[in-house]
């Protein structure tokens, strides 16, 4: 009898372990990315302020797999497109979106990505957005800077010890500045 009864148990407990770390694993659905990171990147040097969006990869993905994502234009008109592949060994993917013109402070901007394969099969698709805690305004309209080694820019540093930052003009909702 003790024989069945360790049997029993030794059986129980193989179950309560099978089933506890089935729990564990995680699902893998059909979405293998998931945003891990966003924001709006003001660089001054350069006058330029660009999207970042950052993608964790959570599960394999084809060989040929890319992304493609759009944009809002803060601007106005249509969104800024980009398409880049997705290398396999890639822990993460990083979006930049190409420059940018007119953010607003704390306004939600959408970016909708799609992961694709072949010959543009669909494997995911992501909606977020990108909301800044500062509009464009902190930016000079022209770079600080030029050259490969930071020349102070003479656009902006005048010879008799002035500087012109300019300011952004034709932005839409906003009055011109400048």
């Amino acid at each position: 009898m003790k024989t069945v009864e360790k049997a029993s148990v030794s059986l129980a407990l193989l179950m309560a372990t099978v089933t506890a770390l089935s729990g564990c694993q995680r699902d893998v659905d059909d979405e293998p990315l998931k945003v891990s990171g966003h924001v709006f990147v003001f660089n001054y040097r350069v006058a330029r302020a660009t999207y970042l969006v950052t993608l964790a990869k959570e599960a394999p993905l084809p060989d040929d797999s890319f992304v493609e994502a759009r944009f809002e234009n803060p601007a106005g008109g249509a969104p800024l497109v980009t398409r880049s592949k997705i290398f396999p060994l890639w822990d993460k993917v990083s979006l930049e979106s190409p420059p940018v013109h007119c953010v607003v402070k704390d306004r939600p901007y959408a970016v909708s990505i799609r992961i694709l394969y072949g010959q543009n099969t669909l494997i995911q698709q992501i909606e977020t957005t990108v909301t800044s805690t500062l509009d464009q305004s902190v930016l000079p309209t022209k770079p600080l800077v030029v050259g490969p080694v930071y020349t102070p820019n003479p656009d902006v540093y005048r010879p008799d010890g002035s500087a012109d930052y300019g300011a952004e003009t034709g932005c839409p909702g906003t009055a011109s500045k400048g």
